[in-house]
């Protein structure tokens, strides 16, 4: 098992699973400490890295898009010490993360797990009951009916409305927006019918959020409504399913199509027995017999005849 243990979390990796613990220092942010323990499957993952610092560094995890129902409502937006997929990595640990990230980067090639989108969520999404106060408003989901309240910052128009409560059933869609600048955030739910083109501040049924230290919790209940949903990326306009496109470059097709080079692709035979070697040289290098240099030389020799 690769493992690294920082003050900011831990991440463990048995050769299945990316398991992503938060820390409980004060500094690590409430996001991640709400949201709690992430399993992510190896077959989630599209890649990982580490950063290098001047004072240690950053470990970052890339899920598979659609993969994941929080990524898929953040969009890349969350601010880095809310990001449950990076761990600051403290100055002397470079080298375990470093080996954690070539563990993970070798089962990804070893499964031969793509690099492209999926077409169901690989994630549960956060637990419920949710509720989050922010912004101009409560917003509650217990994994069947939404309820917002409102508090003394609502427009009086959209207070007028009274307490919103509905189903996950007409909900067509969830945005979530963080503030920025000048520019207030939102959690925006989108109804089959009585939509609105409403600014948030007068939606009914948005949250307007002011870029308090609670907003990026909204994320996490836009997150535990689209894990309800359709998933977004179905089956492709003829029909056949996303990830019949989601090979990672280089990789052969399963068809036996040629590459996009017009040479065919490498025997199903040849390309086991690489996997294999790949195999036997990783179990070489646990066991003392291959030195560091050795195991990483050996493995570009293999990983060059795919």
């Amino acid at each position: 098992m690769a493992e690294i243990l920082q003050k900011d979390g831990t991440w463990a990796f048995d050769g299945d699973t990316i398991r992503i613990v938060p820390g409980r220092e004060r500094g690590v942010h409430l996001l991640r400490q709400t949201l709690g323990e992430l399993a992510v499957p190896l077959t989630a993952v599209a890649g990982i890295a580490f950063e290098p610092g001047r004072k240690g560094g950053r470990l970052r995890l890339r899920p598979r898009d659609g993969a994941d129902p929080l990524a898929q409502a953040v969009r890349g937006r969350l601010p880095d010490g809310a990001d449950p997929y990076q761990l600051a990595v403290e100055p002397g640990r470079t080298g375990v993360a470093e080996y954690l990230v070539d563990e993970v980067r070798n089962a990804l090639l070893l499964e031969q797990v793509p690099e492209g989108p999926t077409d169901r969520y690989l994630l549960p999404g956060p637990a419920v009951p949710l509720s989050v106060g922010a912004g101009d408003g409560t917003v509650s989901f217990d994994g069947e009916w939404v309820r917002l309240e409102w508090n003394w910052m609502t427009e009086e128009g959209k207070k007028s409305a009274g307490t919103r409560t509905f189903p996950v059933a007409d909900i067509q869609a969830v945005e979530w927006l963080p503030s920025h600048g000048l520019e207030n955030g939102y959690l925006r739910f989108v109804l089959v019918k009585g939509a609105t083109k409403a600014p948030p501040k007068h939606d009914p049924h948005a949250i307007e959020l002011y870029g308090f230290k609670k907003d990026p919790l909204m994320a996490l209940v836009a997150a535990a409504v689209l894990a309800r949903l359709p998933h977004p990326s179905g089956a492709g306009a003829a029909g056949r399913p996303a990830l019949a496109n989601a090979l990672p470059p280089g990789a052969p097709d399963p068809s036996g199509a040629p590459g996009t080079d017009g040479a065919p692709a490498a025997p199903a035979s040849d390309h086991d027995a690489l996997l294999r070697r790949l195999r036997e040289l990783g179990e070489l290098h646990q066991s003392g017999i291959l030195t560091a240099d050795e195991f990483a030389a050996a493995k570009q020799a293999v990983l060059k005849r795919f």
